[in-house]
């Protein structure tokens, strides 16, 4: 009682508190939603392609998964952190290169080549990060540009790394589980394994995000200049938030090479960032699961109109400019409200 006289505000914080907590968990529980449904989909999908036996499909959507991870990197950096990073093709490329070296030359260990790319990315997420954090808005960009540019660059040069050609002649690999053992040969098993782990990755980024170091990162995109008031370094947060992208994406990237059976140096250029940004807005800019979708929409786009004309990509572009005139927030960013709002119905009946 004395306290609620000595701080009159106390009781009437109380509410809003509430309030805000509620929206927050019915945002989280929304987006989760949309995350079960891609799963559920995905298994669907692995059924019908089963009895179909249909290898082509098979392949194509393990791919869209892959690149979906390397978006979920991306917008990482762009939905939560609000930084626009243009060369994270740097690190899918670093993690295909790494994983078809340690492959080919090795041995084919599935699980030895994802720890040579984890560490791969932990070192070259830290020294790139340290770049390019010390710039802000289109100077990070364009720093991040650069620095794939350059190592791009050098490795189509490199005649060890096989230059323009990329290192082809990559073994199939076997992930042992111990119980069993999944074959990258055999399309249906290795696309359930890459959804495992692509969806393992996604629910690891949103219990991270849910941490008090994920809620400075989302500090730091409303206002970076306000963290050090409460403590803590904006700078110290953006390069975990860098480092933590660079692993997603270099992860993601470690598992085409186990598909394709080659890697090309084509993966660092800049197309590759491009097409990782433009699926991230398609899909809807943070909210992680959006870019999973927004990979599968555009793998499924190029695929179809790439069989009717050879200019598919102008088809694709004006279909993209069409869906961010009328869906500026992408697939997920419009659905979610709606859910929500039916999930604030459900709860306060």
């Amino acid at each position: 009682m004395l306290d609620s006289v000595l701080r009159p505000g106390a009781n009437a914080a109380v509410p809003v508190l509430g309030a805000v907590a509620r929206r927050e968990r019915i945002a989280r529980n929304a987006v989760r939603y949309f995350a079960f449904l891609f799963i559920a989909l995905a298994l669907l999908f692995a059924v019908i392609a089963s009895v179909v036996k249909d290898v082509f499909f098979f392949r194509l959507a393990t791919e869209a998964l892959i690149y979906g991870g390397f978006a979920m990197g991306v917008d990482l950096l762009l939905g939560y952190a609000g930084l626009l990073s243009l060369g994270h093709a740097l690190f899918f490329g670093l993690g295909a290169y790494v994983s078809g070296l340690v492959l080919k030359e090795w041995g084919a260990s599935f699980w030895l080549a994802l720890g040579s790319v984890f560490l791969a990315a932990l070192v070259v997420g830290g020294v790139a990060g340290i770049i390019a954090i010390r710039a802000r808005g289109v100077y990070f960009a364009l720093i991040t540009f650069g620095l794939a540019e350059v190592v791009s660059k050098i490795v189509f040069n490199t005649r060890e790394l096989g230059g323009s050609d990329g290192i082809i002649g990559i073994p199939v690999v076997q992930a042992n589980f111990g119980l069993f053992s999944v074959d990258s040969s055999h399309p249906g098993s290795f696309f359930l394994l890459v959804l495992a782990l692509i969806m393992a990755m996604y629910f690891i980024l949103e219990a991270l995000l849910q941490t008090p170091a994920g809620r400075l990162i989302v500090a730091i995109k409303a206002n970076e200049h306000r963290v050090p008031f409460l403590g803590f370094s904006a700078q110290r947060h953006k390069l975990f938030a860098f480092i933590l992208a660079a692993i997603v994406t270099a992860m993601a990237g470690a598992l085409y090479p186990m598909l394709r059976g080659f890697v090309s140096p084509e993966l660092m250029f800049f197309q590759a960032s491009g097409n990782a940004v433009i699926t991230v807005i398609l899909g809807g800019v943070g909210t992680l699961i959006g870019p999973l979708y927004g990979s599968v929409i555009l793998s499924a786009l190029k695929s179809i109109v790439g069989s009717y004309t050879e200019h598919h990509l102008i088809i694709i572009g004006v279909l993209f400019m069409i869906s961010v005139i009328f869906f500026p927030k992408g697939l997920i960013g419009y659905l979610r409200p709606r859910l929500e709002a039916w999930l604030s119905r459900k709860e306060a009946s």
